[in-house]
């Protein structure tokens, strides 16, 4: 069934919407896929600094008991009071604190002495005396609250809370350093505060990488969805394109073919009608003639009127032709032998205008089922098109393939050849650019190939030549 126009119009927006949708479904994938690696990545941030919060928290309880029990308590039985400017104070001090914080992923810890506001004791000597900044985290500390909060040297991308590569990331943590009753064990003051930086640098950075190849990925993956969606589009596009050409095709044919009845049956009519008025006229030229009394003009009138007649009923016998269905009477025959007797009917003429003819028959045996008769007639006037085309001392190729289930005929010729605009009407009824003629010849021509299942196309140039091609079933 040939599919209606609307619903190809209809198939059309259908595509061209999911054209749209796969362009809009791209755009906002890849706006949302953003988003969704930040938020990977914001869960991954949190969780690390969370690990290294309670590692740093851990180390700094630790550091709390150690620091009180091995440090504070020893040094005020032995000196009386607590003095990191003495280097054996200060020299046990680091021995506890070292101890206790190796092993752990720990770069730099500062002892600051409340009363003073200094660094007391830090791993990094040189900033022992350095003025305590007054940050969030030191005053909670001071309060005898924990805080950890992370320290980056590179800023965000335009203030959108995009982090990039580069750069240290450090976390530092503030532990108030309590002491206690060493009798009782309770905690009664905030003697000092812990503050611990962790290098977080490397993990960090392995996170933001991590957002980048995700969003990397996402919008790979829906590239390549897009693209074989696009692909699907496109080939539904030319399907339906394809469809719809046949269509057209289609409804021209059964439009050419309804106009082709009209006409034949008008044509079938008129012919019957003129036919036998016309065998009457050519009797009478005839009696005429022969007549003991005719005069030499009144012989040769009637043969004018004799061979007038013959042509017209030529014309007559043609579009009789044309306006009967041509129905193949199927036999087994020979395609050379049909071939090879038209151009032996044809040779006087050939010979005339001095027309070589070049084949591959080489008398070989291609049978076939097809309606001798008409098979002959078809070729007879498409010979008689190559010869009438031809100036004197032309050529014409004959070629013959088996291809399958087909026969390839090839009929060329290097004549006038036919204009691209002529070459578009060459096969409808009545259409000639001779003199002479019912311009019925191609029409009929066709109409007996298709008879035989076959198909016949035409390729020329105007001022190079035609070549005809002639595709046969061997048993139609």
């Amino acid at each position: 069934m040939v599919p209606s126009q609307g619903n190809t119009r209809a198939g059309g927006k259908q595509f061209r919407l999911v054209k749209f949708f796969a362009w809009a479904s791209f755009i906002v994938l890849a706006i949302f896929s953003f988003p969704f690696s930040l938020v990977i990545f914001q869960q991954a941030k949190e969780t690390l600094l969370r690990s290294y919060e309670t590692s740093a928290i851990t180390v700094g309880e630790n550091l709390n008991h150690q620091v009180f029990q091995n440090f504070v308590l020893p040094v005020i039985q032995a000196f009386g009071s607590i003095k990191l400017s003495d280097e054996e104070q200060y020299l046990l001090m680091d021995r506890v604190v070292r101890n206790t914080i190796h092993g752990f992923n720990v770069e730099l810890v500062n002892v600051y002495a409340i009363g003073q506001g200094v660094i007391a004791y830090s791993t990094d000597p040189k900033l022992i005396g350095r003025k305590a900044q007054e940050t969030e985290g030191y005053l909670k500390a001071v309060k005898g609250e924990r805080f950890s909060g992370l320290v980056s040297e590179r800023s965000e991308l335009w203030g959108l809370g995009i982090e990039l590569i580069g750069g240290d990331r450090k976390l530092r943590t503030y532990v108030p350093l309590r002491g206690s009753n060493p009798y009782l064990g309770t905690e009664t003051y905030v003697a000092g505060v812990f503050e611990l930086t962790q290098d977080l640098t490397w993990e960090y950075e392995s996170i933001i990488k991590l957002r980048y190849l995700i969003f990397g990925l996402s919008i790979l993956i829906m590239g390549f969805i897009f693209v074989a969606l696009l692909l699907v589009v496109h080939k539904a596009e030319r399907i339906i394109e394809q469809r719809a050409q046949e269509q057209r095709d289609l409804q021209e044919q059964l439009h050419q073919a309804e106009r082709l009845a009209a006409l034949g049956e008008m044509v079938a009519a008129v012919s019957h009608e003129i036919k036998n008025p016309l065998g009457i006229i050519r009797s009478t030229a005839e009696l005429l003639a022969s007549m003991p009394d005719a005069r030499d003009t009144q012989q040769k009138l009637s043969t004018v009127i004799k061979e007038e007649s013959t042509r017209l009923n030529r014309i007559v016998t043609e579009f009789l032709d044309f306006a009967r269905p041509q129905v193949p009477i199927l036999q087994e025959c020979d395609l050379t032998e049909i071939i090879e007797k038209n151009l032996y009917f044809l040779k006087p003429e050939l010979e005339k205008k001095g027309i070589t003819v070049k084949h591959n028959l080489n008398g070989r045996s291609l049978a076939l089922m097809a309606d001798h008769g008409l098979l002959y007639r078809a070729f007879f006037n498409i010979f008689i098109n190559s010869v009438q085309s031809i100036a004197d001392g032309g050529i014409i190729e004959v070629s013959v393939e088996e291809t399958g289930a087909l026969y390839r005929v090839e009929i060329g010729d290097n004549g006038s050849g036919i204009s691209r605009d002529n070459l578009k009407k060459i096969f409808n009824p009545f259409f000639t650019t001779k003199d002479k003629g019912s311009g019925l010849g191609l029409s009929i021509v066709r109409k007996i190939i298709e008879g035989h299942q076959g198909t016949i196309d035409i390729d020329s140039e105007e001022g190079r030549g035609t070549t005809v091609k002639v595709l046969l079933p061997r048993s139609a």
